[in-house]
């Protein structure tokens, strides 16, 4: 497992989660509109952005498995977003685990984070059990209110990490 550059090729493999229902089900963006374009622009804008940075997930044959993020990373409230998502057939597979604890590092290590924050619908059973059963700590909204980039209220049906 590792994490690299998103390219490419990882484009089809990207549309495949973004058009599984089991996959999306809990998140806000209309993925199922999503097109093989959408997946290549994203990943040409990847290369370049300068406050989102976006790797994928790869097997040890460097097939993409999924993708992890640290978004709106903000040198300012040393804070970033977290945000990852795997293919169906990588689930349960450890690439999630070892996803989350590499971009965690990165954000501490090579950017300087002392904050990594993300929220999960408390719908997504899947989800919360993944971080509750991997140490992450749930935090309140209050606490995360300060660390976000644009002012938003509290919302009873997500639940907030912070790392």
């Amino acid at each position: 497992m590792k994490l690299r550059k998103l390219e490419n090729k990882d484009a089809p493999l990207m549309l495949e989660w973004m058009h599984d229902t089991s996959v999306v089900e809990y998140m806000q963006a209309n993925f199922a509109e999503k097109t093989l374009e959408d997946c290549q622009r994203f990943i040409a804008r990847s290369l370049e952005d300068q406050e989102n940075l976006h790797l994928a997930i790869a097997n040890d044959a460097d097939e993409y498995m999924g993708t992890v993020s640290l978004k709106a990373i903000s040198p300012e409230r040393s804070a970033a977003e977290f945000a990852i998502t795997v293919r169906k057939c990588a689930m349960g597979q450890g690439y999630s685990r070892f996803a989350i604890r590499e971009i965690l590092r990165i954000g501490k290590e090579e950017y300087g984070l002392r904050h990594i924050y993300w929220y999960v619908n408390r719908a997504n059973e899947r989800a919360v059990r993944f971080y509750d059963k991997n140490g992450c700590r749930r935090a309140a909204f209050a606490e995360i209110r300060p660390l976000l980039d644009e002012p938003r209220e509290d919302d009873p049906a997500l639940l907030w990490y912070l790392a």
